[in-house]
């Protein structure tokens, strides 16, 4: 079931929470299975009661918001379920409570902390249920179960934890951040917080309606995406779509979703997507409106770099030079976000086919980023890398080589060999290499590049896609179709599922997947 490293660990997690339902016959045995992906969650859940039958029957029961009663949840379904009022023998597996919002919400209390009172004081009440219960967590809820219902969790048989990139939980500190910097900002843009004192629920409501929880107390607390959606769409229907606030949230927002993509998070990679295009756009309108140009232009920059990497060239190019000219406008020529801007405007003309107008951008960017920040920066790597790739495609390998290897020396020393960036620049150098017939060093470096890719993004992240098609197209390009075909199929996979099935990436696979068939 599971293959890698870090699926070795969840390998053993499941195969213990096995053990612990097997050996549960005729007794009540609390098992708590924690995990932030849905569908490995889904997936666990699926093999444990296919494991165990036919001797143990599955049953499920979900929680919801207006009932979160454990105790009250199972005695329904025993009651429903004559096998189960006989006596016989079962895994009851219980699911929902990530569903539970930890914000309250404006209500007296939150759903999970309904949720946790019940269980508090439950433990007696699931005597009369003689079966394991596998009941399943995130671990925020985790973190909060042991203190909210410590009776109940004495009574716990085994904790079972399940990794993986994807979650639906960021941590506080990015919303800490968010209300920090919303606070401060707010008071510069026409003092619309006069001071953070006086902030209440009615100014800046996102920790205003949290359980009690200040970010000081824990700061290592993790919060649920789905209660902040919540929260927006709450104080929007309270304060009115142009409320100052809402601007600062959604741009903070599609930040989160971007990253979560960068990083491998999402859950749904093209929901997340069209999440973090809705929220940039919904803050670069009241952005533009309240006259906030330096965020306007960073809400621009943002959208565009998502058209980009959708593939909608068209969209991008118009948002890309208007954050530019602003950018120029508000912070002078000679700033970091300028080149920023310069950087992404050439990548998308390089798209395009425009060289010379991609070169001339490409230059000043690294010029510019070097005189700003350095040499030793990462955004001069990425310069670097850029320019590279498209010396490359210009067929000028002599230029391209030294820079990748300039790009891939200071990735590693800046950021380390476990990076997301270092795994770019070595499938970029393997690309040059196979261009030149250096198919040996060609090969080593797309493995070490999609076995970082992996590790560090998850196995289903459109980076993973991309070493396997550029692996798959080597083997081809050497007359190894077996070898290719598998990698292909893998690679066409995970962009239909993370980009879609017209998106340019998808379609150079799937074109390439048909040529190797006519090939052999």
């Amino acid at each position: 079931m599971f293959s890698n490293e870090v699926d070795n660990k969840n390998q053993k997690a499941y195969e213990d929470l096995l053990v612990s339902i097997e050996a549960s016959e005729d007794i009540l045995s609390l098992l708590i299975a924690v995990c932030d992906d849905n569908d490995c969650r889904l997936g666990v859940i699926q093999q444990y009661e296919t494991d165990v039958q036919p001797q143990i029957r599955p049953y499920r029961v979900a929680l919801t918001p207006t009932q979160p009663s454990l105790r009250a949840a199972i005695a329904e379904l025993v009651e429903t379920e004559e096998y189960l009022s006989d006596g016989g023998r079962a895994v009851l597996t219980v699911t929902g409570a990530e569903k539970l919002f930890f914000l309250k919400l404006g209500e007296e209390r939150s759903q999970q902390e309904i949720f946790f009172g019940y269980l508090q004081w439950t433990r007696e009440g699931l005597r009369q249920f003689p079966y394991p219960i596998v009941l399943w967590v995130t671990n925020q809820i985790l973190v909060d179960l042991s203190k909210q219902a410590p009776d109940f969790w004495s009574w716990r048989k085994g904790v079972f934890r399940f990794v993986s990139k994807k979650t639906g939980l960021i941590p506080s500190t990015e919303i800490k951040g968010v209300a920090i910097k919303n606070l401060s900002s707010a008071q510069s843009r026409n003092a619309l917080i006069e001071n953070q004192e006086n902030a209440d629920i009615n100014t800046f409501p996102s920790w205003r309606y949290s359980r009690d929880l200040t970010l000081e107390e824990d700061q290592n607390q993790l919060i649920p995406l789905a209660d902040l959606q919540a929260l927006i769409e709450q104080t929007e229907q309270q304060r009115g779509a142009k409320d100052s606030n809402l601007a600062i949230l959604y741009e903070r927002m599609g930040q989160i979703y971007s990253k979560r993509l960068e990083r491998g998070e999402a859950q749904n990679y093209q929901q997340e997507q069209e999440l973090a295009i809705s929220y940039f756009h919904k803050a670069a309108e009241l952005e533009q409106e309240f006259g906030w140009e330096e965020d306007f232009a960073s809400s621009l920059n943002n959208l565009a770099n998502l058209y980009q990497s959708l593939g909608r060239y068209e969209q991008a190019e118009p948002l890309y030079l208007q954050a530019l000219d602003l950018r120029k406008r508000l912070l002078g020529e000679q700033h970091p976000d300028v080149a920023s801007s310069l950087n992404n405007l050439a990548a998308l003309y390089q798209f395009l086919g425009r060289y010379e107008q991609a070169e001339a951008l490409y230059l000043q960017a690294l010029d510019l980023s070097k005189r700003l920040l350095g040499e030793q920066h990462p955004d001069v790597a990425t310069s670097l890398n850029n320019l590279a790739n498209l010396y490359k495609s210009l067929g000028r390998y002599e230029q391209a080589e030294p820079l990748y290897l300039q790009a891939l020396d200071l990735s590693k020393r800046l950021l380390g060999e476990e990076h997301p960036s270092v795994a770019t620049s070595l499938n970029n150098l393997a690309n040059l290499y196979q261009s030149l017939g250096r198919y040996e060093q060609a090969e080593a470096l797309y493995l070490q590049a999609l076995d970082l890719s992996k590790r560090l993004l998850g196995e289903e992240h459109p980076s993973v896609a991309t070493s396997l098609h550029n692996l798959a197209y080597l083997y081809e390009s050497l007359g190894r179709y077996e070898q290719a075909e598998p990698l292909y199929l893998q690679a066409l996979h995970i962009f239909e599922n993370g980009l879609g099935k017209e998106h340019p990436h998808t379609v150079i696979c799937r074109k390439n997947l048909e040529l190797l068939g006519s090939e052999r």
